[in-house]
C-alpha cells in the first residue's frame, strides 16, 4: 500500500471551523470519485472527531486541531485528527456509547458514530498531552477499479 496523495491542515478549535474541516476533507477525497454515501460518511466522522477536540480536548477554550489525510493506491482514505488538549485517562471507557464528559447536552455518541461510518477507528491519548483519532475508509469504486485492471 503506497500513499499517492496527502494533505495536512491545522486550524483553531472553534465550532465555526467544524464545517471548514468537513469541506476540506470532502474536497480532498473527491479525487477518488466516492459515492454520495461514502462522502457523507467521511464528512460525518470528521465532524465528530473535530467536535470532540473542540468540546472535550479544549473545553471550548481554544487550541489547534491538526488533520492529516492520506489516500493510498488501493483507494483507502486514512484521516488523523489530533489535538494537544487534556487527553483521556481511559480511552476504552470514552469510546463506550452514551459515555460523555460533556454534560447533559452531549449524547456521548461521537466515537460510536465514527465507528459506524468508517471501516476502522483507533484512538491514542495521553493525559495532558492530547488525543489522536485515526479513521480509515476504503472507497468502493476505487477498490473495484483496481481489481478490474
Amino acid at each position: 500500500m503506497n500513499i499517492i496523495n496527502e494533505m495536512n491542515l491545522s486550524f483553531c478549535a472553534k465550532s465555526i471551523n467544524e464545517s471548514f474541516a468537513r469541506s476540506a476533507i470532502s474536497a480532498f477525497v473527491l479525487s477518488l470519485d466516492p459515492t454520495i454515501g461514502e462522502l457523507s460518511d467521511i464528512k460525518t466522522a470528521v465532524s465528530e472527531a473535530v467536535t470532540n477536540c473542540i468540546v472535550h480536548a479544549y473545553g471550548y477554550k481554544g487550541g489547534i486541531i491538526y488533520i492529516n489525510a492520506r489516500i493510498t493506491d488501493t483507494g483507502k482514505v486514512i484521516i488523523r485528527v489530533r489535538d494537544k488538549g487534556c487527553g483521556m485517562e481511559n480511552v476504552k471507557q470514552a469510546m463506550e456509547p452514551l459515555y460523555t464528559t460533556g454534560g447533559e447536552e452531549r449524547a456521548g455518541l461521537g466515537f460510536a458514530v465514527m465507528q459506524s461510518f468508517m471501516d476502522k477507528v483507533s484512538v491514542r491519548s495521553t493525559p495532558l498531552k492530547g488525543t489522536t483519532v485515526t479513521m480509515e475508509k476504503a472507497i468502493i469504486r476505487c477498490a473495484k477499479n483496481d481489481r478490474e485492471e
